[in-house]
């Protein structure tokens, strides 16, 4: 799932070796936190969430296939 996670949004970003993906595991939930550069994170998030929120639907379907619950956040 974080590799999914870490190849779409690597293709959205002008400073891909800034991105961290920082991985925390429950029994079923894994929480993914989301750091890029400033200047990068209006394209994460995309006009009015809609391409965070394509990302965090992707990864929900990848995670219930799983049994799992996948929480995507972005830190600044």
């Amino acid at each position: 799932m974080k590799e999914l996670v870490e190849y779409i949004s690597k293709t959205l970003v002008d400073h891909p070796e800034e991105l961290r993906i920082t991985e925390i595991e429950g029994e079923r939930t894994i929480v993914f936190e989301l750091r890029c550069n400033d200047e990068d994170v209006g394209k994460i998030i995309g006009k009015s969430g809609k391409t965070i929120g394509a990302i965090r639907t992707l990864l929900s379907t990848v995670a219930a296939r799983q049994n799992r619950r996948a929480v995507l956040e972005v830190v600044e």
